[in-house]
């Protein structure tokens, strides 16, 4: 059983208490670092303070945070997933250092079952004015390891911290949520090709998802996908109907040839797996 500090700082005097977190996946197997980072174990200061539960003037303001570039995080079944986080802060002092990391569960002290830490031990900070930096961090997400099984795929909170320096400390586990979703692909096949007007063509496809237990591309069942269309002449897609994926993430329907153009599916995503556009096929009407 391993076990980490967590921080609680009141009237300046720091606080630690003990967290069991376990080293090992309940089947027994190696399993991810869980060992979620304190203020104290990042920053080493005694001084700190939590701000997601003590209001003090004095501490360090962070302005903005950043979560790669704004996007989602979105992780393949082979690729890892490389991202950077910015964190914007303030103090009289300055800024010296920052921390972030994204965490998965119901708590960071109950129920932790996904951690995505930076890279390096100190983040690189670039000095706006004698009181602002902007600070970075990197992160690597490796499928089958940072994200070992399916069900991790969704929202992340985020913890921010801050050293200012007079090495007082920001720091919230709490910060704000962020998206890591499962890589989505979709396909398309309109046929035949060439096809009579009036004839009825059939349009084919499938919307599938990494999956990060297998590292395979699995099927996504049930979901909601429209069919587009695009003439020829045209550079705008309009929806023709809305159908839904079977339980293999099959895709299956008919309509009637008109004019030469371009038939695509559109997937607007889900919380778990991003949104998709296939590319459109052409199909000429004689």
């Amino acid at each position: 059983m391993r076990i980490r500090a967590t921080v609680a700082v009141l009237s300046g005097a720091l606080a630690l208490s003990a967290l069991a977190v376990p080293a090992a996946q309940a089947d027994g197997s190696d399993g991810p670092n869980l060992d979620k980072t304190t203020a104290a174990e990042r920053f080493g200061t005694s001084n700190g303070q939590s701000a997601f539960r003590v209001a003090t003037a004095a501490l360090p303001t962070v302005s903005k945070v950043t979560v790669n570039a704004g996007k989602d995080i979105a992780v393949g079944t082979t690729n890892a997933k490389n991202f950077t986080v910015s964190v914007t802060a303030k103090h009289a002092t300055g800024i010296l250092d920052a921390y972030v990391d994204l965490w998965h569960g119901p708590d960071f002290e109950e129920g932790l079952d996904g951690l995505l830490m930076p890279n390096e031990d100190m983040a690189t900070c670039t000095a706006a004015s004698a009181t602002t930096s902007t600070c970075k961090l990197t992160f690597t997400a490796v499928p089958g390891s940072d994200l070992y099984k399916n069900a991790l795929a969704g929202t992340w909170k985020v913890t921010v911290g801050a050293l200012a320096g007079d090495e007082s400390v920001y720091w919230n586990d709490y910060q704000q949520t962020h998206r890591v979703q499962r890589i989505s692909k979709l396909t398309v096949n309109a046929a035949p090709e060439p096809v009579k007007k009036g004839s009825t063509i059939t349009v084919t496809g499938k919307l599938s998802r990494a999956n990060w237990e297998t590292f395979k591309y699995a099927g996504y069942a049930n979901q909601s996908v429209k069919l587009q269309f695009r003439k020829k002449s045209s550079s705008t897609y309009t929806t023709v109907k809305t159908i839904k994926t079977n339980s293999t993430g099959n895709l299956k329907t008919t309509v009637k040839a008109s004019v030469d153009g371009y038939h695509r599916f559109n997937f607007e995503g889900t919380s778990t797996t991003p949104a998709i556009k296939a590319a459109g096929d052409f199909v000429d009407v004689k």
